[in-house]
């Protein structure tokens, strides 16, 4: 019987593969290159040839001419051939290298020599991870290139500031920015202090001990250490671990999610008070000409850049709790448990990470500002901000400041009745008619200018700018604006 899909294709026509979103729709071809099976393998021949190297460097029996044949054989992994071998042995790495031996036999009995799985799949791990790190800085530092050049144009915008979502006081749209700006600088900082100190595992034998080295280097302690800084030198790190079990600590991935969790936390809260700032008509993210934004309401601009970046955001934060959780169950020297769980987590991460940052900065260079829907709102709400200066001013012209106190309470609170109705502000119209306040109609709309009710923002994202965003982003490269795939 032939079964039919929805769509009513054969199903045996259709692709056995799952489909994976972060692959297929989120992130970006930069990214998920790095953690794919062809990268990944083409690094471990990579980790096997710097052995082999530094092991004929420090006397051991490797000719140049059996790193030239691995050198020669590097780039012909044969996938299929590898999973035959697998299936036969259930062991991924025994399986490429058996494969690698094949493709270079003069060098296969050179291959691996005193060193474990996790020399391997270890140090392809951080060589993975700090190139990943390096895309997602320049992500990160594209955010807040958009930003900064979105709160320079719009740093003396005026625009109600909000506590619990209510009306508090005025800020201005570039201070604004400059409080998401901030949190991705302080990503900015701790995804680069992480790329320039992560270590590599070295070479540290089965269970860390380094005893097959020193079996190797006829129990030479020196050759084995030089040979562990040969193998971090080659691989570009200025150090190993210095104490390893079989894994390197785990730690180190705990830390590597947190930061990611830390960007996936500035995405987030961007994406937020967009959504809230889109809702109430002030900002709204991008909206391409022939963007739909239902299928069924074709009048609306729904925030679906903010909601897909906090909904992967998320991913982000939840997948995070595994780094800890595998540094804390480590068994002793290691146990296995972290294996499958990190090679979903870390990849997964990853790509959810470049992808929501893609989003963060298509967002951040193409904010939309509807400055009559802040105006009105401002004004709207301007004469309950300027109420204590109304009071300040009825009692310098001889009013009780007790008296105009209660009278202005209760003019506000009916003023504040009539706006939750939807209707127009009459704050200054109930206090101009009182002669108690002795301010006609002009003088209360002559105090109302809303610059001066922001308080220093302006001069706040100067400063800003100049302090701290224009000097971090001289020191690293502008990636350019993604715009995400689907």
């Amino acid at each position: 019987m032939v079964v039919e899909s929805i769509t009513g294709l054969d199903s045996r026509a259709m692709s056995p593969r799952p489909q994976n979103p972060l692959h297929e729709r989120y992130a970006s071809e930069q990214i998920a290159t790095l953690f794919t099976s062809e990268h990944r393998y083409a690094t471990w021949r990579r980790i096997w040839i710097a052995l082999a190297q530094a092991q004929s460097e420090l006397g051991l029996p490797i000719t140049a001419e059996q790193i030239s044949e691995l050198e020669s054989a590097s780039s012909s992994v044969d996938l299929e051939r590898v999973a035959t071998i697998e299936k036969e042995t259930r062991h991924d790495v025994v399986a490429h290298l058996r494969h690698y031996a094949e493709q270079a036999p003069g060098a296969g009995g050179i291959l691996h020599l005193g060193a474990t799985s996790a020399f391997i799949t270890d140090n392809t791990d951080v060589l993975i991870v700090r190139d990943a790190l390096k895309v997602l800085i320049g992500r990160t530092a594209t955010v807040i290139d958009g930003l900064a050049s979105f709160a320079k144009a719009n740093q003396s915008l005026p625009t109600l500031a909000y506590t619990h979502f209510q009306p508090a006081q005025l800020t201005t749209v570039g201070k604004r920015a400059c409080l998401w700006m901030q949190d991705f600088l302080e990503d900015l900082t701790e995804l680069d202090r992480l790329a320039s100190s992560l270590r590599c595992r070295g070479a540290k034998g089965t269970t860390g001990t380094q005893a097959s080295f020193l079996t190797l280097f006829g129990g030479d302690h020196d050759k084995v250490r030089q040979l562990d800084r040969a193998i971090a030198d080659k691989l570009g790190f200025e150090a190993s671990w210095a104490i390893t079990g079989q894994t390197y600590p785990r730690k180190q991935d705990s830390r590597v999610l947190a930061a990611l969790a830390g960007v996936a936390e500035s995405c987030h809260k961007l994406g937020m008070d967009l959504r809230l700032l889109q809702g109430v008509g002030e900002l709204s993210e991008p909206f391409d000409e022939h963007q739909v934004g239902s299928s069924a309401m074709a009048y609306k601009r729904n925030p679906v850049r903010a909601e897909r970046m906090c909904g992967l955001s998320r991913r982000v934060l939840t997948d995070a709790q595994n780094g800890p959780l595998n540094a804390a169950t480590q068994w002793l020297e290691r146990s296995l448990d972290d294996s499958s769980n990190r090679r979903l987590v870390l990849t997964d991460s990853f790509l959810a990470t470049d992808s929501i940052l893609s989003l963060a900065g298509g967002i951040a260079a193409g904010l939309r500002v509807n400055t009559s829907a802040i105006n009105a709102r401002v004004a709207q709400e301007l004469p309950f901000m300027a109420s204590e200066t109304y009071l300040m001013e009825g009692a310098l012209r001889g009013g009780d400041r007790q008296d105009l106190h209660e009278r202005i309470r209760g003019y506000s609170l009916q003023a504040y009745a009539q706006v939750s109705e939807g209707g127009a502000n009459p704050l200054l119209d109930l206090i101009a008619s009182d002669d108690a306040f002795k301010l006609s109609r002009q003088e209360l709309e002559n105090m109302l200018d809303p610059l001066t009710f922001t308080g220093r923002s302006a001069q706040q994202v100067e400063d800003f700018l100049a302090e701290f965003a224009t000097p971090a982003l001289a020191r690293f490269d502008v990636a350019s604006v993604e715009d995400p795939r689907i």
